[in-house]
């Protein structure tokens, strides 16, 4: 199997475990990275066949690397391995071309499979995520949170996990200030109140963890 793979998450465990695995398929993995940024820097400069990459990453996400993959028609296939089983990021992953698309919960048993599929032009979307179910439980919501550009979307998940301005800011490699302008976008979306704490409260009401 010559494909040459780069890979992409957050979480350094994950992101060892992944590479390890392929490593045991025979794949070879020329690039390894723990944000969005360096991640598609690492595409435009090596050209892989092949990038497997988290939704959810620092800089930028893995929506918009996909996006930007799409847009310049480049070669490479993009896989998305993530824990996000919400129709908003499903559909978001699909209008952007998405190859496919594994949960990290069935990545063990599915993603040799999907690489399979997607190196022969084929797609591959996780069989657990059962679209109907997922847009009869909160259909409204669904469409609020699919208005939300990838960058928003992230900003509201921190915003769940309670994090401050600073701390969205350091890990976004954006400034306090244009988090606050990214919370102001947001509410206006979600219809959210504008009083103090409000999108907290409604994120940490409103998403799935």
């Amino acid at each position: 199997m010559a494909y040459k793979i780069i890979v992409a998450d957050d979480h350094p465990i994950t992101l060892l475990g992944t590479e390890t695995y392929l490593n045991t398929l025979n794949y070879k993995v020329i690039g390894s990275y723990g944000n969005g940024v360096s991640c598609l820097n690492g595409i435009m400069n090596l050209l892989p066949d092949l990038v497997i990459t988290d939704v959810s990453m620092p800089g930028i996400s893995g929506l918009e690397i996909l996006k930007t993959v799409k847009q310049k028609k480049l070669k490479t296939k993009v896989i998305l391995l993530t824990m996000h089983k919400e129709m908003s990021v499903f559909l978001k992953a699909k209008e952007y071309a998405c190859d496919g698309y594994v949960l990290k919960d069935f990545a063990q048993n599915e993603l040799h499979e999907c690489i399979k599929l997607v190196m022969t032009d084929n797609t591959f979307i996780s069989p657990e995520i059962n679209l109907n179910q997922t847009m009869d439980e909160n259909p409204d919501l669904n469409l609020k949170l699919s208005a939300l550009t990838p960058t928003e979307r992230k900003v509201l998940d921190l915003v769940s996990e309670q994090k401050s301005n600073k701390e969205i800011g350091i890990y976004l490699f954006i400034s306090e200030k244009t988090v606050e302008t990214h919370k102001r976008n947001i509410s206006e979306k979600l219809e959210v109140p504008k009083v103090k704490n409000a999108l907290l409260l409604w994120s940490m009401k409103n998403l799935k963890k």
